[in-house]
């Protein structure tokens, strides 16, 4: 098929799956110049030449009741969806990331005989791992972005390849907060915390709170430190914004759509589990993680005992121990995250070992993914 104009069919789900799919349209466009890809992506994918048929913002919805309460919408959305796939009939269809909506999408297209790859995999080895059994109807092949991955899905018979992580690749370690501080407009001398709150609404409105107000303590602790935050699209600016009114502190500098330049211009960060834990391995900044969901889910998941790792944040999953703070629900509260920053900026060996130890699993991730990634997808166009 290289010499022809194959047509490439994408869902992304939230910013992070934007960038992936961006990266992995930009690789496949050198094979197959005269692609065509069509589907949901946002920005990135949008300036990549995707034909975005819906924002990626549709289906970032965080948290099993959240799901839920969201479903109707995401329903008409999928079959509105899944009628457009049909009518366009592409060679092969990409879910990237978000499970819950485009392994039910998969299973659909490939009872059709579209080709499917999904593109980064669910956290079958984490939590719920009977979805392995869904992925392995829903899928040709499964692309891993970690190294341990794959073994789990060949135990299971799911054909799946690792590939690795296309942000590895991209992300250099910072060693000069006081230039990203001048891009960003700060003081450059001056000690400088970072606030991600994460890409969903669901998650930046349960962790806007503690979050200020863990700034607000260390401020009165720190006099001088300064605060700038992550801001991933303008409706999470909205709710953070609204958040820190409420809260009468608003002595944050909000920077949209430029996270690894919030991450370099920091001694410490504040983050929401998920990607964005990734990207400050990767810059090497130290940090706390913060998870919160709603309540109903978080029972949910604890009396059914879905979760089966005892760590949640990727820098403690690939390292296998805790070399970060992680703060669940009710212990991700403003004092417990002012406390864990608080040690960061007082022990200096803990942080240039933590350097040290972030540089080697950012060379195990580091392989050119998004080329990888391509290759394999090419494998399933070119059979």
């Amino acid at each position: 098929m290289k010499n022809q104009a194959p047509i490439i069919a994408l869902v992304a789900g939230e910013a992070s799956g934007d960038q992936l799919g961006a990266a992995l349209i930009n690789r496949l466009r050198e094979k197959y110049p005269r692609a065509k890809f069509a589907g949901i992506g946002g920005r990135a994918m949008q300036a990549a030449g995707m034909d975005v048929w819906w924002d990626a913002e549709q289906l970032a919805v965080f948290g099993l009741f959240e799901v839920l309460s969201h479903f109707p919408r995401l329903l008409r959305l999928r079959r509105e969806l899944y009628k457009r796939l049909l009518a366009l009939s592409p060679d092969v269809f990409i879910g990237i990331d978000a499970p819950d909506f485009n392994l039910g999408l998969e299973i659909k297209l490939r009872k059709k005989g579209i080709r499917t790859v999904h593109y980064v995999s669910p956290t079958v080895w984490a939590w719920r791992p009977g979805r392995v059994r869904k992925i392995g109807r829903a899928t040709d092949l499964v692309l891993c972005l970690f190294p341990f991955e794959p073994a789990f899905f060949k135990d299971h018979g799911v054909p799946a390849t690792y590939v690795g992580h296309p942000m590895a690749d991209q992300v250099s370690p910072d060693n000069d907060p006081a230039l990203a501080r001048t891009r960003l407009g700060l003081d450059p001398a001056a000690t400088t915390i970072a606030l991600l709150p994460g890409s969903r609404i669901g998650e930046v409105s349960r962790l806007a709170e503690p979050m200020i107000e863990a700034a607000r303590v260390l401020a009165s602790r720190r006099p001088g430190l300064q605060f700038v935050s992550a801001m991933a699209s303008e409706n999470v600016r909205n709710v953070f914004q609204e958040a820190m009114d409420r809260l009468d502190f608003t002595d944050i500098t909000l920077v949209e759509h430029d996270p690894r330049t919030v991450i370099a211009s920091s001694d410490a960060v504040m983050c929401a589990s998920g990607t964005a834990t990734l990207e400050t391995m990767l810059v090497n900044r130290p940090m706390v993680v913060a998870y919160r969901v709603s309540p109903s889910t978080y029972q949910l998941v604890k009396q059914l005992r879905m979760m089966k790792t005892r760590l949640f944040a990727l820098p403690n999953i690939l390292a296998g121990k805790a070399l970060v703070p992680e703060l669940i629900q009710h212990e991700a509260t403003s004092d417990r995250l002012a406390g864990e920053i608080d040690k960061w900026l007082e022990d200096e060996n803990s942080r240039t070992a933590l350097r040290e130890r972030f540089l080697e699993l950012h060379d195990g991730l580091r392989c050119d993914a998004s080329k990888r990634a391509a290759e394999a997808v090419s494998g399933l166009l070119d059979q």
